[in-house]
């Protein structure tokens, strides 16, 4: 059932369609380096396409109903958006949901040092990553300072031209002999992936605080800059992700090569999806969650309650809110579980079975289970959500294509979709093919990103 590449049937119209959102796509991106960033970029489109939060309706009184375009945000890192259908919500939901956020190196609660004229942040890495990615890499600064006084402060180093980047450090190939013999795990370890930042020492310093005049002077621009102090830092959250602007890859400019875009290409084409629907008949909603990189945990994660609650809270608002009509609309509900897959590499085809693998351009990629070994921690979707799923995909004319997340046995990984399916609604992964999938720069296929666009918009309009 071998799939034919999508680029081969595309209108003139088509490609410029494709073009037009790989250029808004690849946008997002720069804009949405971490997850506080795209929920921020996801409420600005969203209110301009009419969209209002839900707690300012609540406030106001507002008496929600068919047609209205609400949203909710969790502690600045989860967002729901709902378009409001004419069926009652009970009958169940329409929903997409991806994660944005994506593996990174975190900065530690105490992370300014100086060593030997060199000024640095320790780091703790987030995710799965392969950490020899990381050294040698121009590298940026991103993320919020939270003062006492309960001023937020933003902090972005390393994405503009006249900024600097930040760095790690590798070692010489001249004096890397007994390093080369370790174990691709440990050529570089957690603890050597330190930040260098500075090395030029503060002139004027008390006697006392002379050994560390390097990083004496980093913190003076910190205050002139930011007016943080180095105690702040125990209230901050900074990420450290690679410095420069999504790329178009390949002479053909095919593809797009960019930092996060797992899962932020199926966010953005979920958010692109929904921002365009007509009004629905069964209730749109796109959930844009964090934590899935280290198991959908905290508060932002969708292990938590934020979308239970505010889904309890869009009923309230609608008038029509009971434990019961909650429990049927979550049971009602059909989701895509937007996210990654991996694409075949033939360069290291060894890891893939090739009939059961995705490739690029062949369309958005349906998984019907992912997990490790024995499909472990896969929600494993039911085969008549299967037909469902590939009938709105080919009466919608979307290219689509199934694979395995690799060679049984090899490896494995998870998503979300096993954690919504606790409600008893039907959930199937659904998304985009990625190479080189978790290093600091991954690839897709404008293609790819295209037909997943079509395919969330006819999911959300499926009745």
């Amino acid at each position: 059932m071998e799939r034919e590449n999508a680029w081969l049937n595309y209108t003139e119209e088509q490609e410029q369609e494709m073009e037009a959102l790989a250029c808004e796509y690849k946008a997002f991106l720069d804009e949405g380096k971490t997850e506080r960033e795209c929920v921020e970029e996801t409420v600005k489109q969203a209110e301009a396409c009419g969209y209002r939060s839900l707690e300012s309706c609540q406030k106001e009184g507002i008496a929600l109903r068919a047609g209205d375009k609400v949203y909710s945000v969790g502690m600045g890192k989860i967002v729901a958006l709902y378009h409001i259908g004419e069926d009652a919500l009970d009958k169940g939901m329409n929903i997409l949901c991806a994660h944005i956020d994506s593996p990174r190196l975190d900065l530690k609660q105490n992370p300014l040092y100086e060593d030997t004229d060199f000024a640095y942040l320790d780091t703790h890495y987030y995710g799965g990553v392969k950490k020899y990615h990381w050294v040698a890499l121009p590298l940026a600064i991103h993320g919020i300072v939270a003062k006492k006084d309960g001023t937020i402060v933003k902090v972005k180093i390393g994405e503009e031209e006249s900024d600097p980047i930040v760095y790690i450090t590798d070692l010489l190939i001249h004096l890397s002999g007994h390093q080369l013999q370790k174990k691709a795990a440990e050529v570089i370890e957690g603890e050597q992936l330190d930040i260098l930042i500075g090395s030029r020492p503060l002139r004027e310093v008390p006697d006392e605080k002379k050994k560390e005049a390097v990083k004496e002077n980093i913190l003076k621009i910190l205050k002139e800059k930011y007016d943080i102090e180095e105690e702040d830092f125990l209230s901050a959250e900074i990420e450290i992700v690679p410095a420069g602007k999504a790329r178009d890859c390949g002479l053909d400019r095919s593809m797009i090569a960019a930092y996060g875009q797992d899962d932020r290409v199926c966010a953005y084409t979920s958010l692109a999806a929904m921002l365009e629907i007509a009004p629905p008949k069964r209730t749109a909603c796109c959930l844009l969650v964090d934590k899935e990189e280290i198991g959908s945990v905290g508060a932002t994660g969708m292990q938590s309650r934020f979308f239970e609650n505010a889904t309890a809270e869009l009923l309230d608002a609608m008038g029509c809110y009971s434990e019961l009509t909650l429990r049927r609309t979550l049971k009602n509900s059909r989701m895509l579980s937007s996210d990654v897959s991996a694409a075949y590499d033939p360069a290291f085809g060894e890891a893939f079975e090739k009939k059961n693998t995705a490739y690029f351009g062949r369309g958005i990629v349906i998984n019907k289970y992912t997990g490790a070994r024995g499909k472990s921690g896969s929600n494993d979707a039911n085969a008549e959500y299967m037909a469902r799923i590939r009938r709105i995909f080919e009466e919608n004319k979307v290219c689509f294509q199934t694979s395995e997340l690799g060679r049984v046995d090899y490896g494995g990984g998870g998503t979300i979709a096993y954690i919504a399916a606790l409600y008893g609604m039907e959930v199937i992964d659904s998304g985009v093919a990625v190479l080189s999938m978790h290093a600091p720069w991954e690839i897709t296929s404008k293609a790819d990103v295209y037909e997943a666009k079509k395919a969330y918009a006819a999911f959300l309009l499926e009745e």
